[in-house]
């Protein structure tokens, strides 16, 4: 089924142009451009992040299959739910249980919350990196489960604007360059290196935040 339906997206998974010696596809050069305006739409609190995490989350799905990326690759449609939840968050979401008229705030994790958050991202780890190195072809199944893992975390962080998602993005945005660079997917580095930047400014931007809605209230 994996196959049919990337023989089915092989226009999109044909050349663009090349890079350093490597062929980069249409379907990447569209996830970059798509992906820069979603981080700059969540450094503001935008809503609007979220479905343009879908439509990124889409595209590179089939890169990271084409690439036998299989963690990254679920982990991105399990980002397409993800990016629902939140964006019903950001939209919908309270703050507070006790208080549905409070609208969900810019505000720190509580650090019993985030040792409890930490210690199943970790245990979760190898159990994803033991299911890719049994039950799929991936060359790299620890290195793939890693930001897997970490990325599953940031997203409920980011959904439930927490500051310190930002700290989990600087780390999985600077372990992906290294493992899209094993993979020679350049675009996709450059992008990530990007996003290792974005992530810091966007840390600096939402303590200058805590306690808004968004950039705007």
């Amino acid at each position: 089924m994996l196959q049919s339906l990337l023989a089915l997206a092989h226009p999109l998974l044909a050349p663009a142009f090349t890079a350093w010696g490597v062929a980069v596809t249409w379907i990447e050069v569209a996830a970059f451009v798509v992906s820069l305006w979603m981080v700059g739409c969540e450094m503001r609190v935008h809503p609007l992040a979220w479905p343009l995490a879908m439509l990124s989350s889409l595209a590179y799905a089939l890169l990271f299959a084409d690439s036998k990326l299989y963690g990254e690759a679920s982990l991105q449609l399990f980002f397409v739910a993800m990016s629902a939840w939140g964006w019903w968050q950001w939209r919908r979401g309270r703050g507070r249980a006790d208080d549905p008229g409070v609208a969900l705030r810019v505000h720190a994790l509580p650090r019993r919350t985030g040792l409890v958050a930490l210690a199943l991202t970790l245990a979760a780890w190898p159990l994803l990196a033991a299911v890719l190195a049994c039950c799929t072809d991936s060359t790299v199944p620890w290195l793939d489960a890693l930001p897997t893992v970490g990325s599953i975390l940031g997203t409920w962080l980011l959904g439930r604007k927490f500051i310190e998602n930002w700290w989990t993005w600087i780390a999985v945005n600077a372990f992906s360059v290294v493992l899209f660079g094993y993979k020679q997917l350049w675009l996709t580095v450059i992008l990530y290196a990007i996003f290792t930047v974005l992530s810091v400014a966007g840390l600096s931007a939402w303590r200058g935040l805590r306690g808004h809605v968004d950039a705007r209230h």
